[in-house]
């Protein structure tokens, strides 16, 4: 890049930092109701847009900047309900089995990724996918639990299956 084509970036950042970040971080305050949230965000949002190949050739920066927010609350919303999920089935297991802060922390970013990897399946095939390799239910018991067949829990898993495998190295 020459020297006159990263001033353009430059400038072009900067004054997309400057004339929208106190709008979006007002916007995402709004809808999450904490300020902090909401900075680390606004701060993500800009991120991804520093890391575009030409920002400079954003032509509706609010709306850009709107779709990347919202993406980034959806996941915030999506880590928090695993969060919470995590931590209702940590409650209901014995005292002598808690995990250590650092695996929690583990479990939590591992339940992310598979959350990632399935996120184009529909909600029953992740169930099932998750019924079955987490819960280690037969497919019979997953039939009758989705209200399915057990050749539609098949194909369920196999979608769960080859989502895994598309994204494996």
């Amino acid at each position: 890049m020459t020297s006159r084509a990263l001033d353009v970036r430059t400038r072009a950042l900067h004054r997309l930092f400057g004339e929208h970040h106190g709008w979006l971080f007002e916007r995402l305050r709004m809808r999450l109701g904490c300020g902090e949230v909401a900075a680390d965000l606004a701060s993500e949002t800009f991120a991804q847009v520093v890391a575009m190949a030409a920002p400079q050739d954003i032509r509706e920066p609010r709306a850009l900047l709107t779709t990347i927010g919202k993406r980034l609350v959806f996941a915030q919303w999506r880590r928090a309900d695993l969060e919470r999920a995590y931590r209702e089935a940590l409650a209901a297991e014995p005292e002598s089995w808690a995990p250590s802060p650092e695996e929690q922390y583990l479990l939590i970013e591992a339940l992310l990724e598979i959350d990632r990897l399935l996120d184009g399946l529909s909600a029953k095939a992740r169930t099932a996918f998750l019924m079955s390799h987490v819960d280690g239910l037969t497919y019979a018991r997953i039939a009758t639990d989705l209200g399915v067949s057990v050749s539609r829990v098949q194909q369920y898993v196999m979608q769960g299956l080859k989502a895994c495998y598309r994204a494996s190295p």
